[in-house]
């Protein structure tokens, strides 16, 4: 509120004691109870208190109340002070009203009546201090008693520009808490007028009004386009001597010229011939201004200078309509792309992947490759550089795909683990979308596969399987390099599973050189049998029984490697069910019988690529226009042969969100599995009652698995280590000068999947390296609160090299210690363990839980047993940033409701925690207290351990 900076002085001359330096807090909180103590008596014993003496108490109890004290007196006394003729002690009044009086109050009737008389008095600076308390409270309350009357202040003749500016922020901020309340109708003409308003605050204020009211209603407001257009064309074409009142470093009214191009952003290009030519000229000029030397060498000067620039950039790209502006527009933003500041570069990057998108501006961008180019090898900053890869992305056409596609790569090789999966995806549509021949495509993916295997999803080469299975010109240099491919010593699983499908379908192609004979092929599939998950073996398996067909040479060998016994009394009962039926099938069918049933896969269907729809659904909705841009290159050879996907045959992503990449389409090269690996591909996130995973540990997991009594205890560093996960998701969870240990997880309702990314920084290979996770709750009870089914690594972990683990994690009940990580392994001979702390707290399974602010107090009032609630005074441990504590509590899981707490300091939040057996509700509050450096938060939940809980991890990420 700019009345508590005005009164600031003036508060710590009430309290010389607390400004002064040294002060103990025993000392203070004793002097405010003192104060306290004397305030109450005042207003007590003492019925003749003279106006300034209340508001000398009341300013008292606003300064108590600021340095996080709770006041539960002194609200009539400062609603008396409403009915003051004085100013100040009017304006002591409603600051009081404005940050301690809550909306349910049963003050709020005389409050409103003090109101009404102050707005119908006509004294503008008593109608601004109403219409500034009003904005302030915002409650439901206050918008039904005033909605009516604040409009017509507004358009009335009479009323001061001071007046009416109020009046419109007033009417902007009760819309935005109650769209329902703000009548429409007669005064919408009038208020659309104000845009030819003489004084600018007005003319500010009622923009940002109507740009809120047009997004909802644009038909009504549709006359404003002429007038801002007017209004904008004044402002540009004037000196900054014109309006010197609203001139900023030199740039005439900044905040004015970007909102009226935002507003124009709300409505596509005028139909009036004379306005769009006025608007034309319009940005023309500020495109020729940004192109003047600077009037002057302050940063101010040049962000107002390039707000203005970059809002008409936005509005040029939103009518693209106009080739000229469209690239000259580009021009400009290519300037940026070298400029010093890191802000500017991320700009410019984000907005030419825009225009990337408009076949006027499409050759322009095109010309700035090499720059975007170097700035993906060398920007510090991870989001311009993601930013660069989208534009590289958006500008990929048939001329230039093998470069772009060739510095990806390049790029990838490097890249931040946060995009490495968006690179992938990108990379894999270039490549299938510009082919200029198939075998550049199968190199390109294959060598994706080899630079970032973990993060190429089951999409990828999916796709690759379909269009080499498709193209019969493609399948003998497939054959051969994946076979080439499968020969390094360090062979990532994808790669095995696209060389076991290919060779089963394909192998015959390359037999004839003895190089890459039957027996070869099928020596070198096996030795990496042993090394993979189930589902890769149960595809190898089915690539050996496509061998016996093709190769009958090979049949005794591979009869063999079915009838061991490791694989027909297998723990997993998928590997045992495919070895027993393969073998079976390979005995008793004849030639004539085996070759019908093993024949050659027929060709897939064409459809919609997955991988594009993969990539929309990790942008989100809304995302289609950024990465599928409606250009129909001409010379683009679309690798599904240029046809159209049929309604048919289109593969419709589930309306679910996947933004991980959890989801599995069906493998290509083997029955659907019933079990055993099956379970391992299913999507924990998916709906369908298919979907369901089996969770918990499978039984050879659960036979080679130590139990929890066989587990040490975590490391001293284990609990500072899991407070820096309870407000992300992502990141380091632990490394030494041997391990690194990476963590990625997305949690859904009372659903979680989490990547564990183990990695070898040493030169020697990690030998039985078993990772095990284990509750702590199973030492003591057989009620588990979680559910984890693990996907088993690799024993070996090559030096440098890197594997990844999937856990499944269902939360059946709360719980209030987190599961345990136990790593094992031995390096040198020496055996290694460790045992961390599981980021996986209570908080990941909060469902965000949006509601109004009477439903927030009664709910919180049924809350108010005191086992219910959990509370917790403590000392700042970071600065005091509004946005930084937004951030947390959003990652806590909480959802943050706007305009319920009466300070609009404080923070408030709710949500519901879901497990299986039961929903907990929870609500919190936050109250920074900035000057004593202290927070204070309330927690209250139907669960006592639960709230404490909570509490205290809360507390600890401030």
């Amino acid at each position: 509120l700019p009345a508590r900076e005005r009164n600031g002085m003036r508060f710590n001359c009430l309290f010389p004691a607390f400004s002064s330096p040294g002060k103990s807090k025993e000392a203070e909180i004793k002097r405010i109870n003192k104060e306290l103590a004397n305030i109450r008596s005042k207003f007590k014993g003492d019925k003749a208190l003279d106006g300034y003496s209340k508001k000398k108490y009341v300013c008292k109890l606003l300064f108590i109340f600021l340095l996080g004290h709770d006041i539960d007196f002194g609200h009539m006394e400062a609603v008396n002070l409403l009915s003051s003729n004085k100013y100040t002690e009017k304006q002591i009044g409603y600051l009081f009203i404005s940050v301690l009086v809550n909306s349910n109050s049963e003050l709020i009737r005389l409050i409103n009546n003090a109101i009404k008389n102050d707005l119908a008095s006509r004294n503008p600076t008593f109608m601004c201090l109403a219409l500034h308390c009003i904005a302030n409270v915002g409650s439901r309350e206050m918008g039904e008693a005033f909605a009516a009357d604040i409009p017509r202040i507004l358009v009335a003749g009479d009323s001061m520009d001071s007046v009416k500016q109020s009046a419109a922020l007033c009417l902007l901020r009760l819309y935005k808490a109650s769209p329902d309340l703000v009548p429409m109708g007669e005064w919408t003409a009038r208020v659309v007028h104000l845009l030819n308003d003489q004084h600018m605050g007005v003319v500010t204020a009622a923009v940002s009004l109507i740009t809120c009211l047009c997004k909802k209603n644009p038909d009504d407001f549709k006359t404003c386009i002429s007038l801002a257009v007017s209004r904008l064309s004044r402002i540009v074409s004037s000196a900054s001597t014109d309006l010197q009142d609203y001139t900023y470093y030199f740039v005439p009214a900044p905040w004015l010229s970007v909102k009226l191009l935002r507003l124009l952003q709300c409505y596509p290009p005028p139909e009036d011939a004379a306005v769009k030519g006025r608007l034309v000229e319009c940005l023309e000029t500020v495109l020729n201004k940004a192109q003047e030397p600077p009037k002057s060498k302050k940063v101010q000067h040049s962000n107002a200078k390039n707000a203005i620039l970059f809002e008409t950039i936005s509005l040029i790209i939103h009518y693209d309509s106009e080739p000229n502006l469209l690239v000259r527009a580009c021009n400009q933003l290519g300037q940026f792309l070298q400029h010093r500041e890191t802000n500017l570069r991320y700009l410019a990057l984000e907005s030419m992947c825009t225009l990337a998108s408009s076949e006027f501006s499409h050759e322009a961008v095109k010309t700035h490759i090499d720059t975007v180019i170097n700035a993906l090898k060398t920007e510090r900053d991870v989001s311009v550089r993601q930013r660069a890869a989208d534009l590289l992305y958006a500008m990929c056409d048939r001329s230039n795909a093998k470069q772009i596609v060739s510095e990806m790569l390049r790029y990838l090789e490097t890249a931040d683990y946060a995009i490495r999966e968006e690179i992938v995806l990108k990379v894999a549509i270039l490549a299938e979308k510009y082919a200029v021949d198939y075998s550049w495509y199968v190199d390109t993916i294959l060598n994706l596969i080899r630079i970032a295997g973990d993060y190429v999803s089951e999409e990828v080469w999916y796709r690759v399987l379909q269009i080499v299975t498709n193209r019969d010109d493609v399948q003998g240099y497939a054959a051969k390099t994946v076979f080439e491919a499968l020969q390094a010593p360090a062979c990532h699983e994808n790669m095995v599973k696209v060389g076991g499908y290919i060779l089963g379908e394909f192998g015959n192609l390359i037999a004839g050189d003895p190089r890459s004979s039957p027996p070869v092929q099928f020596s070198l599939l096996h030795s990496k049998f042993h090394l993979c998950s189930v589902a890769t073996r149960a595809l190898l398996l089915s690539t050996y029984i496509k061998f016996i067909n093709l190769f009958p040479e090979t049949k005794a060998t591979i009869q063999g490697v079915l009838r061991a016994g490791s694989q027909l009394r297998n723990a997993d009962v998928e590997l045992q069910q495919r070895a027993v039926e393969y073998l079976t099938l390979s005995s008793v069918a004849s030639t004539d019988v085996l070759a019908t049933v093993l024949e050659e896969m027929p060709p897939f269907p064409e459809r919609e690529s997955s991988i594009l729809a993969k990539l929309k659904r990790k942008k989100g909705p809304g995302a289609g226009s950024a990465l599928d841009d409606g250009r129909r290159d001409p010379s683009s050879n679309d690798i599904n042969g240029g046809v159209e996907p049929t309604p048919s045959t289109v593969s419709t992503p589930s309306p679910s969100a996947d933004l991980l990449g959890l989801r599995a389409a069906p493998p290509p090269a083997a029955p659907p599995a019933s079990s055993g690996a099956g379970n391992l591909l299913v999507d924990v996130f998916s709906d369908g009652p298919a979907a369901q995973p089996s969770l918990g540990p499978t039984p050879e997991e659960a036979f080679l698995s130590p139990g929890p009594e066989d587990i040490g205890p975590p490391i001293p560093e284990a609990d500072e280590l899991l407070n820096k996960f309870v407000c992300k998701n992502n990141g380091v969870l632990f490394e030494n000068q041997l391990l690194q240990i990476g963590v990625k997880s997305e949690f859904r309702q009372n659903l979680g999947r989490m990547y564990l990314f183990y990695g070898n920084k040493t030169s020697v290979q990690f030998q039985n390296f078993s990772p095990t996770v284990v509750h702590p709750g199973d030492l003591q009870t057989h009620i588990l609160p979680l559910a984890v089914q693990t996907k088993r690594v690799a024993a070996q972990v090559d030096g440098g090299a890197q594997v990844q683990q999937v856990l499944n994690i269902e939360c059946l009940r709360d719980f209030l210690t987190p599961p345990l990580l136990s790593v094992r392994f031995r390096y040198g001979g020496a055996p290694q363990s460790l045992t961390l702390k599981l980021p996986v707290t209570i908080n990941k399974f909060f469902q965000p839980t949006e509601m109004a602010a009477q439903d927030f107090f009664q709910r919180w009032k049924q809350l108010s047993l005191p086992q219910q609630e959990a509370q917790k005074i403590f000392k700042a441990n970071h600065p005091m940033d509004a946005e930084v504590t937004k951030a947390k509590l959003l990652g806590f899981g909480s959802a943050l409701l706007d305009n319920v707490d009466p300070n609009p300091e404080n923070f408030v939040g709710a949500g519901i925690i879901q497990t299986k057996a039961l929903q907990v509700g929870c609500l919190l509050r936050l109250e920074p207290n900035a000057q004593a450096q202290m927070y204070r938060l309330t927690l209250r939940t139907s669960k006592e351990p639960v709230s404490r809980h909570l509490c205290e991890l809360l507390a600890q990420q401030f």
